[in-house]
């Protein structure tokens, strides 16, 4: 386990590929309605925790979808989020861009695979290792409480990390669009979004927990 400052985790809100359920990786879309709904909800968290550029620092991943979805968190707190190219999604290789129902098509894996040996054995994509070692350069430079905002993959490796649990549990973590991550003396608490008050229909579960970033 690290010792750290508290985190405070972000994934960005939905996006248009997202709900399409496809995958991103290294490219954007366009956050949804209920992806600018979701920032501005995960906002007003942060300011009812008493967040501002007093108390914690932010770093975005630049992507994009991640830029949009700091803003739109972070604005009204007057808290600005430095990039963090470290940050970023992993690399999907082959499968950017492409819908999870064509990749089980043309990539078949095994039954019950879980989440990183799905992505694990994504064609041209970044390994996991790497992705672990960026998460690292991140939470090594980590000084004052922090709000990060990234994607999905990165943020599951950056919570193990922290929390100084192995990488394969990673990938079992409950967490959804619109929720946040916090983690302070050791300990992770997910704390959920809203997501019955957004706009727009749910997306299916496993559009939150795969095809993405």
């Amino acid at each position: 386990m690290m010792d750290l400052p508290e985190i405070l985790l972000a994934r960005h809100g939905e996006t248009e590929w997202n709900r399409e359920g496809r995958f991103q990786g290294a490219r954007d879309s366009d956050l949804t309605e209920r992806g600018r709904a979701q920032a501005l909800a995960m906002g007003e968290a942060l300011r009812s925790w008493g967040v501002d550029a007093r108390s914690h620092g932010a770093w975005t991943s630049p992507q994009g979808r991640a830029r949009d979805t700091a803003r739109l968190m972070l604005d009204s707190l007057g808290v600005a989020a430095e990039e963090e190219p470290d940050l970023v999604e992993i690399g999907m290789g082959a499968w950017t861009g492409l819908l999870r129902t064509e990749v089980e098509v043309r990539w078949p894996g095994p039954a019950g695979e879980s989440l990183l040996e799905f992505y694990a054995r994504c064609p041209g994509g970044e390994p996991l290792a790497e992705v672990a070692t960026r998460a690292a350069r991140v939470l090594a430079r980590v000084r004052r409480p922090t709000v990060l905002v990234t994607h999905g993959i990165t943020l599951r490796v950056l919570c193990s990390l922290a929390l100084g649990r192995p990488l394969t549990e990673a990938g079992g973590y409950p967490l959804r669009q619109g929720d946040l991550v916090r983690i302070a003396k050791g300990r992770m608490e997910i704390v959920p979004g809203g997501a019955a008050r957004l706009p727009g229909p749910a997306p299916a579960a496993n559009h939150d927990l795969t095809p993405g970033g």
